[in-house]
């Protein structure tokens, strides 16, 4: 059969779960990938209340909805950062505490070691019982003490940028480490601000790590094409470290030629910039070539639509999307398509 094609609820927080899970059939979702924010998933409500999960999936089964993966992005973003007053306004008052940076980081990080235990519960109590045998998957971000050297100026040498490699292993290692014992998997999503941030970073990172099993990469061609890299290439590269895709589209080289690809302190849907996140099918990522490397490299998992677009009502886009995703996926062959030439 064709992959799942989930939502990310992410953006969709502002809804309460029980509305989105309604809305998401309406618009002809397989499942949900549950952000952890808002009233869709509370890692500590999993682990504390026996009925938390019980409840979460008769929600979605009475929509006839899946779930393959939880995402902690905002808690992940505190870990490796160097944090200031903006993460206050992603954090919950029990990670941000008082603010003191160090604290903040430290406590991110046993929120994600939490994220992982929940998960492994919530995938647990699937109405699937084949859930409790498989990996589960915890999406987020890294954060990088390092990101704001991208430029390399002031002269920024390569034992300046180890050093954010090595505070990155540091931090997540132990986090990997209770990964391993509850047999769920973190995907970074490779992205502008995070440690891996392009195909080379994802290397280093994984190096830093020292290839830990549990580390891998949520794919998102829309953080790669408008910077150059070539996504397919990435998926071929780093094939068995794909552990959850987003679809998101991004179109570049639109702008009137005033905000570069820096983006020139500019918000997103403003005509100046030279790139913006688009909805399925109207920017510049080439979904033929992902789909025939994700299938290339025996990818069976979710396809998740995360939806970004400035210029389209949000509830068209998602509708949109998704049929857009099941009509350009497809199952990989499981016979040689000349092979019946010398039948008689």
């Amino acid at each position: 059969m064709a992959r799942n094609v989930t939502l990310f609820t992410g953006q969709w927080a502002d809804l309460p779960f029980e509305t989105l899970c309604a809305k998401a059939r309406q618009f002809g979702y397989d499942g949900l990938e549950l952000a952890c924010w808002g009233d869709h998933f509370d890692v500590d409500a999993a682990l504390g209340d026996t009925d938390y999960c019980r409840k979460k999936w008769e929600i979605l089964s009475a929509s006839g909805l899946k779930c393959l993966a939880i995402s902690m992005h905002l808690v992940g973003q505190a870990i490796c950062d160097n944090i200031d007053d903006r993460h206050k306004a992603i954090l919950s008052a029990d990670v941000w505490g008082d603010g003191n940076p160090e604290g903040v980081r430290q406590r991110a990080a046993n929120k994600m070691i939490t994220a992982g235990k929940a998960c492994r519960a919530f995938m647990d109590a699937s109405p699937d019982k084949a859930q409790k045998t498989k990996a589960g998957i915890v999406n987020g971000f890294s954060g990088s003490s390092v990101w704001h050297a991208i430029y390399a100026f002031p002269p920024t040498d390569q034992n300046f940028w180890q050093k954010g490699f090595d505070d990155f292993a540091k931090r997540f290692k132990p986090i990997m480490d209770e990964f391993e014992k509850v047999n769920v998997n973190f995907g970074l999503e490779v992205h502008p601000t995070e440690i891996a941030f392009d195909t080379a970073s994802a290397q280093r990172a994984l190096e830093a790590i020292k290839n830990h099993k549990r580390f891998g990469f949520n794919f998102d061609p829309s953080h790669l094409g408008y910077q150059g890299v070539n996504y397919v290439n990435f998926l071929r590269k780093l094939a068995d470290r794909i552990y959850h895709v987003h679809m998101k589209d991004a179109w570049w080289g639109h702008g009137n030629g005033e905000a570069g690809v820096f983006g020139g302190h500019t918000t997103f849907g403003d005509p100046r910039r030279f790139w913006d996140f688009r909805s399925l099918g109207h920017g510049d990522i080439n979904f033929e070539e992902i789909m025939v490397a994700l299938n290339d490299i025996g990818y069976q998992g979710p396809l998740s639509v995360e939806w970004e677009d400035s210029r389209m009502d949000r509830e068209h886009g998602a509708k949109e999307s998704c049929e857009f995703v099941k009509k350009i996926d497809f199952k990989p062959s499981a016979i040689a398509f000349d092979g019946q030439f010398g039948n008689s």
